[in-house]
């Protein structure tokens, strides 16, 4: 087999886990096999082992890096914001952006939970936990404030999350809409549901043109941050 990136450094690692996501996303983690990773970045199977010791560890390091890098740019995304209706709106532009572009990644960490082992399971719910708790502060201070009206904080937390998220399931680039567009109506949409009376205006104005609406051509399998396995 022709080497086209060599057995060792970074640069074989950083193939290697792009492989990784993109047969998972297509294939699924079950049906992704070691021999069709390393085939994938030009390698022989047996040099996967100079940089992953199992298929499951890939797994795990891939969904772990996809949480850590969504906390640390939600932490940014939050910076310098005062009040709770700025933070809920910083918090909506923020996940719906992210899951607009990194919806490979969205999608393994999702679909791709039950795969993972007991101990890296209870790793990543706990992570996925630290970004929803999150949410759940920017509420509960909203509440304490008398800003936001909600009925119960972690309802409101995972539904919240279910509707942002959702965006994965039909997001497609160059459709009717602008991103910015799509951002605005999600803010609306989250705003108005927790403010007394619904009358929280826009945080954005509505550009038009440029982002799609289509058919998934496959049944959507990914799930909200806060769905525990089966």
């Amino acid at each position: 087999m022709a080497r086209t990136i060599g057995s060792y450094g970074p640069k074989t690692m950083e193939a290697i886990r792009k492989a990784g996501l993109r047969l998972i996303f297509e294939h699924g983690y079950s049906a992704m096999s070691l021999r069709q990773l390393a085939a994938a970045v030009g390698i022989q199977a047996g040099s996967l082992y100079n940089h992953i010791s199992t298929k499951q560890e890939l797994l795990f390091d891939l969904v772990q890096d996809h949480i850590n890098e969504l906390l640390r740019q939600l932490d940014l995304a939050l910076l310098g914001k005062q009040r709770p209706a700025e933070k809920l709106s910083a918090f909506v532009a923020f996940h719906v952006t992210y899951h607009m572009t990194k919806k490979r990644e969205v999608f393994i960490a999702n679909s791709e939970l039950r795969s993972l082992e007991p101990k890296n399971y209870d790793a990543i719910v706990k992570l996925r936990g630290a970004y929803e708790r999150r949410l759940a502060e920017i509420l509960a201070e909203g509440v304490s404030e008398g800003v936001f009206e909600v009925v119960d904080i972690q309802v409101a937390t995972f539904a919240i999350l279910a509707l942002l998220t959702g965006i994965c399931t039909w997001y497609r680039p160059g459709g009717r809409l602008t991103r910015e567009a799509i951002i605005a109506a999600h803010e609306k949409l989250v705003l108005s549901s927790v403010t007394p009376g619904g009358t929280a205006s826009p945080a954005r104005t509505n550009p038009a043109r440029t982002t799609p609406v289509r058919k998934r051509s496959r049944p959507a399998r990914s799930v909200a941050p806060g769905q525990q396995r089966d």
